[in-house]
């Protein structure tokens, strides 16, 4: 979908890396894969029976990008709440590893970790492949 060039700055192994690891985990059902940053985006894939060209695809995804992008704000809040710092004993659920929002004909996945994260669609599936893949793609995006 991208030809090499991005507007946010990812290097093109990282961005092969991510898609290869979205496709391992969730197959023919993933339908896109975005990376994106507090004020950019790139859509690095989408299945090839969705849209039309390479800038219809950017339009379609850019309301999401924005709703998403959120997720970078909400960081104080999701680390207060997780109990991984202070927290009263009991209260600990564990550090934010990634949102799913599900929708009547499938997912989305998003996944941050630092200044980055990756958006994932996909058609309606077995919802426990998505641990698979967010746990590696916050690998990446860890050692990036």
């Amino acid at each position: 979908m991208s030809d090499g060039s991005y507007t946010t700055g990812i290097d093109e192994e990282l961005a092969d890396n991510l898609v290869r690891v979205a496709r391992t985990s969730l197959g023919d059902t993933l339908r896109s894969v975005l990376y994106f940053t507090p004020s950019q985006f790139d859509v690095l894939y989408v299945r090839s029976d969705l849209y039309d060209s390479a800038a219809a695809a950017r339009e379609a995804k850019s309301r999401l990008v924005d709703f998403e992008a959120a997720g970078f704000a909400e960081a104080p809040v999701r680390t207060a709440i997780s109990g991984t710092e202070g927290a009263r004993e009991g209260s600990d659920i564990g550090p934010y590893e990634f949102t799913v929002r599900f929708h009547r004909n499938g997912f989305v996945v998003r996944i941050l970790e630092g200044d980055a994260g990756v958006i994932l669609t996909t058609d309606g599936m077995n919802v426990t492949a998505f641990e698979d893949a967010a746990g590696s793609i916050r690998t990446l995006l860890a050692d990036r």
